[in-house]
């Protein structure tokens, strides 16, 4: 599982280190590289074995709906595979760069079984919009959990 928070920076090239802890869990899981896609307004990088079970669960779903096209479609088709390099970076392409406005100052956080990748001033209005409605949140959670 992935935890925590951590700002890096991004270079011009698309270079970003990856917390150790997180090098870590992702090589622990999979020998092979983790993928790389893009959510909403930030990108989330997966291991391998957990990326591939996703993508047999939407394979699963029928063709015809355009949902799960659409679906497909940014989640399958903006994936790409990102090997961890010897000094601990993996390579951001310029597309998913663009998507998620990485630029500079960028934060690395632990989401359970994936590690999102955020602008940080993204993250931190998201954090600001997460606090301001926390309990209506937490009353949404605690509904739908069997305590």
């Amino acid at each position: 599982m992935f935890r925590g928070r951590h700002d890096h920076t991004i270079d011009q090239k698309g270079r970003l280190s990856i917390p150790a802890g997180f090098r870590t869990e992702l090589q622990r899981q999979s020998e092979r590289a983790p993928m790389l896609t893009i959510s909403k307004d930030h990108l989330e990088l997966y291991p391998r074995d957990d990326y591939e079970a996703m993508e047999r669960d939407l394979a699963a779903k029928p063709d015809l709906q355009p949902e799960v096209q659409a679906y497909r479609r940014l989640f399958i088709g903006q994936a790409t595979e990102c090997p961890i390099d010897s000094q601990g970076r993996i390579l951001v392409a310029p597309p998913l760069r663009e998507h998620a406005q990485l630029k500079n100052k960028v934060t690395v956080v632990g989401n359970l079984k994936k590690i999102e990748i955020w602008q940080t001033d993204l993250f931190d209005k998201e954090m600001k919009s997460t606090l301001a409605r926390l309990e209506e949140i937490q009353r949404s959670v605690d509904k739908g959990s069997d305590h």
